[in-house]
């Protein structure tokens, strides 16, 4: 039967209103962002299976363990209606749909593919030029059949019209939006109740609550703990690759104040067998397998295992085991107190004063021993900024009295200059003395300051005597008496003192605190004047550690651009486009390389941070020469090294020879990630003076080396990382010459990368080694160096990466048409966005935007033409020249 577009929504309406009492019991349970718009209902498919059996069907293991959270039945998704019963598989063979007769002006497809794996060559490197998300790869051809029969096809491609079912950041579509639209949130303090059982943010992040605060309060003498249009007839699924997938009083005794408890101590609870710690806390603050009477416990968790004898023998920054059946209790109490635990026992807390024991609970010695620590170089006694770490004989941590006993490694909740780990090994930043309380016995130190300094670990006596603890620094690697001066390229959220003592506790000269946008939320603005570096000696400091805020702006699909070291006003907008950078209903008003012209125009330096992703407008950006350098990121990884995809998309450039320095950054955000975790090493030239200014001067020259530990020298023919040379055509041979010292991390392996290929490679000293090779060059080349290392219980890492010397041989070009054609298939992607989903601003802007990336675009299009590398494109970039 065939119904008009009225009538169908008329029907489909009807049909949802007799249905909504049915389901008004479990339509809580289906997903819905959002009011339902008239103007859409949605199509029955009757589909080829069934969520319940999807997971046999062939798909992967990860989509297999996700089916249980796909939403299902009747969905409202940016305000359209779906109804999600039986799905469509495609993987083999077509489908068809056959619906009934209906006139639409849209149809609106929820669907989905599953993740493919990515391939990566003998060296970890990943083969695919198309990325993560496989941009551009057609997976399906879905046919829209009509009455008359005829037909229309559209080819759905990965980036543009469907993603994954799990996707990297960054792996954006440029035509398609996720199934849920974005919505505001509120604040913490603005959705919290402010009363007796709950707390708001920053006073959740006291761990504290007196419940003062409510509205009626009982005093007693006892404390009371507080406690979401031609018809269309039929869909035609043909796949083409891949799996897609479309859908009250008490009385007692006591022996003191009853309401008054003891100073704090600790306890080690052992668990009965096969018991599990649960750490979560009762609205009313209680852990469930261990609670007080007379008193409270203030904190628990697994305890820490450290090795005791072999101390000082291990790694700098190791953390430690986590006791699967111990935990640490942190406690005050009076000293009637009874612990009352899960099995029914209860221990009185008398018993485990000076050292005893009772029952599963053994105490732990109190820390009361007021001693200051004090770190000093070694050449002149001078007291220094460190990276510390102490612990007691049961591995619990030991704070200084003005830092956290517990540290907060979540996002913006810890504004202490702090380090946590792993969520385990906590460290603080001292500026060279600090005071701790500690126990009497063995106390267990750790002390850091960046890549040239040895690591100290070592074991302190504690007795009644002892009043200071005095540690010496030794400078082991001379890096930067040659003229290195180490950075940090991205920071985000500390405050510019405590950036410079973090920064100078890590050994990191240069530390770039970027402030930005983050939806409706800015960050750092008030630190940016757009002149003052912070620890100059114009600014009143010793010149040697330096803080300037530089911005970070953002696109959320077309990309990320940090700008370092501009002057004057802050280019804004720092984010634009909407969410997840900017705010809600922001347009597209300015693109990347607008923000690099502006940077530079103010005398900035132009970085792509955690490159390569986003992965879209970088490409225009790169092959216009915009940009200064690319940014290799740890995100607060200390052991997985430099990512072989970071590599791989930096190498495509540089074999179209797009020269941009290689630097470190690592995107801190959080006490989980330290300053310089991964850092940049810029060479000064030896005429200058360490400035701010001779650092962005060395950095765009590109005299520098990324890297979590090893350091390195590296030269060609006696030229350094960014030069450029001009050789005559014709076989000429270089020589190549390295030196590589390592005090953090053993060093393993040593490679010359040359066009994005390992040409040599040997094995390394695990501290310190040098070496030199020949390689003729034939043709136009970069070469680079590229260092592995490991910590003996960790895998293997790429440590350490130069940035390249380039060669140019004449009669030979930098060219790579793979490479070329994938840089054009993302700047389309941009072109696409702009053009489909991204919301536009006035049409002068969109216009002068998209005449911008036009420009790009057909700069490296008509290369490739007039090298006669011919191409498929996509619809918003097609021309007559590839329809002959």
């Amino acid at each position: 039967m065939k119904v008009s577009r009225r009538e169908f929504l008329e029907t489909s309406a009807t049909a949802a209103a007799v249905a909504g009492t049915a389901r008004s019991a479990e339509a809580a349970k289906e997903p819905k962002d959002g009011p339902r718009a008239e103007g859409f209902s949605p199509l029955p498919i009757t589909g080829n299976t069934g969520f319940e059996t999807l997971a046999g069907s062939g798909v992967s293991d990860e989509m297999a363990k996700a089916v249980a959270e796909v939403p299902r039945g009747q969905l409202v998704c940016w305000g359209l209606p779906f109804e999600v019963g039986r799905p469509v598989l495609l993987r083999s063979e077509a489908v068809t749909e056959t619906i009934p007769a209906v006139k639409l002006e849209w149809l609106v497809f929820l669907h989905t593919t599953d993740a493919e794996a990515q391939e990566q060559d003998e060296h970890g490197f990943h083969t695919s030029r198309r990325g993560q998300g496989f941009l551009g790869e057609a997976v399906a051809d879905y046919v829209i059949v009509f009455a008359d029969g005829t037909e229309a096809r559209e080819r759905i491609r990965r980036r543009h019209h469907v993603g994954m079912f799990q996707r990297h950041w960054g792996e954006n579509c440029f035509q398609a939006v996720p199934h849920s639209k974005p919505h505001s949130v509120q604040p913490v303090h603005e959705s919290v109740r402010l009363d007796e059982k709950s707390s708001s943010w920053g006073r959740g992040e006291t761990r504290v609550t007196a419940a003062d605060q409510a509205p009626w309060m009982n005093w007693l003498w006892a404390w009371k703990n507080p406690y979401p249009d031609k018809e269309i007839v039929a869909l035609r699924f043909e796949p083409r690759a891949g799996t897609t997938i479309i859908s009250g009083v008490s009385g007692g005794v006591a022996s003191s104040q009853p309401l008054r408890w003891e100073p704090r101590r600790k306890a080690i609870l052992r668990l009965p067998e096969g018991t599990k710690f649960d750490s979560t806390l009762r609205e009313d603050g209680l852990l469930a397998q261990v609670q007080l009477d007379m008193g409270q416990v203030i904190s628990a968790e697994p305890l820490m295992l450290y090795p005791r004898e072999s101390w000082a023998d291990t790694y700098n920054n190791k953390p430690p085991e986590t006791s699967e059946d111990e935990v640490l209790v942190e406690y005050t109490a009076h000293p009637d107190a009874r612990f009352h635990l899960a099995d029914g026992q209860s221990v009185p807390v008398s018993e485990l004063v000076a050292g005893g024991s009772a029952g599963p609970l053994a105490s732990v010695a109190s820390a009361t021993q007021r001693v200051t620590v004090r770190v000093v170089e070694q050449e002149t006694g001078k007291p220094v900024p460190v990276k510390l770490h102490v612990h007691g004989e049961a591995g619990e941590y030991l704070a200084p009295v003005d830092r956290h006993r517990r540290p907060n490694s979540s996002w913006f909740e810890d504004y202490c200059a702090e380090f946590q780990h792993q969520g385990t090994h906590r460290c603080v930043y001292m500026p060279g003395e600090t005071v701790i309380k500690l126990p009497q016995g063995r106390v267990y130190f750790e002390i850091s300051k960046g890549f040239e300094i040895k690591p100290i670990r070592k074991v302190e006596e504690v007795d009644p005597e002892t009043t200071e603890i005095l540690f010496t620094l030794e400078k082991v690697l001379p890096w930067r008496e040659r003229g290195w001066v180490t950075a940090d390229t991205h920071v985000h959220f500390l405050s510019p003192s405590t950036a410079g003592l973090e920064g100078s506790a890590e050994g990191v000269n240069v530390v770039n605190l970027l402030a930005s946008q983050w939806g409706e939320l800015m960050t750092n603005v008030g630190d940016f004047d757009g002149k003052t570096t912070f620890g100059s000696r114009e600014s009143g400091g010793d010149g040697e550690w330096l803080v300037r805020v530089g911005t970070e702006n953002r696109q959320h699909v077309l990309g990320h651009m940090s700008l370092l070291g501009y002057r004057g006003n802050v280019i804004a907008p720092m984010c634009t486009g909407g969410p997840n950078e900017a705010a809600i209903g922001d347009p597209i008003e300015v693109l990347l390389m607008e923000w690099a012209e502006q940077c530079r125009k103010q005398g900035g330096l132009v970085v792509l941070p955690h490159f390569p992703n986003p992965r879209c407008e970088n490409a225009a950006d790169l092959i216009t020469g915009a940009i200064d350098a690319i940014e290799m990121t740890s995100w607060g990884s200390l052991y997985d090294g430099i990512d072989p995809y970071t590599l791989a998309d930096y190498y495509r450039y540089l074999n179209c020879g797009y020269f941009v320095a290689a630097v470190g950054g690592t995107d801190k955000m959080s006490a989980s990630t330290a300053v310089g975790t991964v850092r940049t090493y810029a060479r000064i030239d030896d005429q200058r003076e360490f400035t701010y200014e001779s650092w962005l001067e060395a950095v765009k020259a590109g005299r520098t080396f990324v890297t979590y530990g090893p350091l390195l020298e590296f030269s060609v023919e006696g030229q350094p990382a960014g030069t450029r040379m001009e050789l005559p055509s014709g076989e000429g041979t270089l020589d190549v010459e390295w030196e590589v010292s390592s005090v953090t991390v053993p060093m393993t392996r040593i490679e010359l990368v040359v066009n994005g290929e390992i040409r040599e490679s040997r094995a390394l000293s695990s501290d310190s080694d040098s070496g030199h090779w020949s390689f003729k060059a034939t043709e136009s080349c970069w070469l680079a160096l590229l260092v592995r290392g490991h910590y003996d219980d960790r895998p293997e890492m790429i440590a350490a990466h130069s940035s390249p010397v380039m060669v140019r041989v004449e009669g030979s070009d930098f060219f790579s048409a793979p490479d070329a054609l994938v840089t054009l298939d993302q700047i389309e992607g941009a072109l696409a966005y702009l053009d489909t989903v991204g919301t536009r601003a006035e049409d002068a802007v969109y216009k002068r935007m998209r005449l911008k990336l036009t420009s790009a675009y057909g700069t490296l299009h008509r290369e490739l033409h007039q090298r006669g590398h011919f191409h498929e494109h996509s619809p918003v970039t097609d021309h007559d020249e590839h329809h002959g």
